[in-house]
């Protein structure tokens, strides 16, 4: 009897130490499926793989995410009602819940949506902290620029394990680069045109140099006419700036509140040299603010690029590959006529 006792003791013990066993071994195998990223305002985010839950309160990210074919995964959004362009995507995801602006995030509208992972800009750190004291992931992104733009296009490709189609957009992004850089820079001083971008509130607001649009603009072959202005926003102006900056050439980006039609007919402009020759163009509207870091913003300067110099980039070719680059990276058909000036 002692003997069968101890025989049965040491078979529990040897079950015990098999679970045990087995439980690490769990526990190991869950802990290596953590991603850890350094997100675009220095916060290390540790991310449990796979995502399958995203909440994105920007619509540069929620962007971003379409692009990286992560439509499937997206729970809730930025407001929408702004974007026509989502209405491409289907009626599955405008029904998504929106989680508001960074003027106006529904904390508690995120947080019920029991995301994975949030996307947010770095101006809603403060939301961020909160979310993260919960233990839900948030990165945060700020793609101000060429370079930012990219790291934040990688950024999102780790955290969700799609950094194959990111790089293939990120290829597209260089390559399409690379080719206006070869065709602008035979151009001499005086064949670049003065550019001047008004901004999305007020044509009396122009973009600095160290703002996206002035990379867009330099990569069209052309000369930002805010280059002296300081900051990484739109910047006020005054009457008297513009018509010291003389542009050759006004554009009106897509999400603009006013109209050519209204710099045209402001008699205070009339002496400026892009007003007199009528050469005041309104970006899109139909798609995304192609003048913003989007991942589509590569589509604003080949724009901007067949507007200046029809030359060496026709209007047609443009919408040509407008049209490629969304059925390419975003699985959608665009309507080509909606590509207007």
């Amino acid at each position: 009897m002692l003997k069968k006792g101890i025989c049965l003791v040491m078979s529990v013990l040897l079950c015990v130490v098999i679970l045990i066993g087995c439980g690490s071994k769990e526990t190991t195998s869950e802990a290596s499926k953590a991603i850890v990223v350094t997100d675009q305002a220095g916060r290390e985010v540790t991310i449990k793989n796979p995502v399958k839950r995203i909440v994105s309160g920007y619509y540069i990210s929620t962007s971003a995410c379409l692009a990286l074919q992560l439509k499937d995964k997206l729970v809730g959004t930025e407001d929408r009602g702004k974007r026509p362009f989502y209405k491409l995507f289907g009626s599955d995801f405008n029904a998504l819940p929106n989680v508001g602006s960074a003027k106006a995030f529904n904390l508690e509208g995120c947080i019920a949506l029991k995301p994975d992972l949030v996307i947010l800009p770095t101006k809603l750190k403060d939301a961020a902290e909160s979310m993260t004291k919960l233990g839900i992931p948030v990165i945060l992104v700020n793609p101000e620029n060429k370079e930012k733009l990219i790291e934040c296009l990688n950024l999102i490709a780790k955290a969700t394990s799609t950094e194959k189609t990111a790089q293939k957009l990120i290829a597209y992004y260089e390559d399409s680069s690379t080719k206006m850089e070869n065709l602008t820079k035979g151009l001499k001083g005086n064949e670049k045109p003065v550019v001047y971008m008004g901004g999305t509130g007020s044509y009396l607001t122009t973009a600095p140099a160290n703002m996206y649009q002035a990379t867009l603009i330099n990569l069209a072959g052309g000369v930002n006419a805010g280059n002296s202005l300081k900051g990484d926003s739109w910047t006020k102006v005054s009457y008297e700036q513009i018509l010291a900056m003389n542009p050759d050439v006004i554009i009106i980006p897509s999400e603009a509140n006013y109209t050519a039609k209204d710099v045209l007919s402001d008699p205070q402009l009339s002496k400026v040299t892009a007003v007199k020759n009528a050469a005041v163009y309104h970006m899109p509207s139909a798609f995304e603010a192609w003048d913003s870091p989007v991942p589509s913003c590569i589509l604003g300067s080949k724009w901007l690029l067949s507007t200046l110099h029809k030359d060496l980039y026709s209007f047609d070719n443009m919408k040509k590959d407008a049209s490629e680059f969304y059925k390419q990276f975003y699985g959608i058909t665009i309507d080509e006529k909606l590509i207007t000036k």
